[in-house]
């Protein structure tokens, strides 16, 4: 049976896509983050303002293409992309396993959804309603999904973005961290695309650290309790928050996602007011 998008959410996506080439225009975003909220004080006193409008991520996907296209360039790598086909040379991309896969546009959960999920019963246990038609328990995402507050996690927009869909497989679940210089034979890197995956971790290009420093505070933030961001990984966000500060196409999206899920983001409410002033 198929999933319906509720119909005030596809008026408003139409509404964001006829309006995007008259969009206010932003201010460049200075070099430092004067006058805004600290990002400790946003997570720890903001109420839960998590996505309430998007039911799934099926439905969420096809939200996220019409408002990324215009500027249609992937999270990591800053690749051109058409529809759903990357642009490999236009960011210098080399493949490392899968030519298929890298030729594909992904969407990326910047905070995995396992990261999250492992927080639900019905992901590490399974539940009553995660029977098969065989009669045959089973646990994991599938299940997770079925839950409603997993559901719209999971399809939350401000943290979805574009990506080769090789950098989505090979990223997988990994944590984010500062990986360094990766020896001749060790780790995983993309030509010019300067990604890197090592020993379970993550690196992205630096242009993209603070975009996902932010997507994990956003998610810390909207939904507490979930064990999003430890106590170490708070400090390297910080650190890339205030090294990458937001950039104009971010507060961009961020008006147009806002408009569509209708919930804040504190964190780039901030970023983008400060750097504005």
């Amino acid at each position: 049976m198929k999933t319906l998008v509720p119909f005030t959410v596809v008026a408003l996506a139409f509404g964001i896509l006829t309006s995007c080439r008259s969009a206010p225009s932003v201010s460049p975003p200075t070099e430092a983050h004067e006058g805004s909220t600290p990002l400790a004080k946003i997570t720890s006193e903001a109420p839960n303002i998590g996505n309430h409008s998007i039911r799934n991520f099926r439905d969420a996907k096809k939200i996220a293409a019409k408002l990324h296209s215009e500027r249609g360039l992937t999270l990591y790598c800053r690749c051109r992309y058409a529809g759903k086909k990357i642009d490999g040379p236009s960011c210098g991309y080399e493949v490392d396993r899968s030519e298929k896969r890298a030729s594909v546009l992904e969407w990326e959960h910047v905070v995995p959804a396992e990261a999250f999920g492992q927080s639900f019963s019905d992901w590490r246990e399974g539940s009553d309603a995660c029977v098969s038609r065989k009669g045959k328990r089973y646990r994991g995402r599938k299940c997770a999904e079925k839950n409603p507050e997993f559901a719209r996690m999971e399809a939350d927009l401000y943290n979805l973005f574009p990506e080769v869909g090789e950098v989505n497989g090979l990223r997988s679940n990994y944590s984010m961290a500062e990986v360094g210089a990766l020896g001749k034979f060790a780790g995983i890197t993309f030509g010019g695309c300067e990604a890197k995956v090592f020993k379970s971790k993550f690196e992205p290009m630096d242009f993209a650290k603070g975009t996902v420093a932010r997507a994990y505070f956003y998610m810390e933030d909207a939904y507490p309790g979930r064990g999003i961001v430890s106590e170490k990984n708070r400090k390297l966000f910080e650190a890339w928050d205030k090294m990458h500060p937001v950039e104009p196409w971010e507060c961009d999206l961020y008006r147009r996602i806002r408009k569509v899920q209708t919930n804040p983001n504190p964190v780039l409410e901030s970023r983008c007011g400060a750097a504005s002033e």
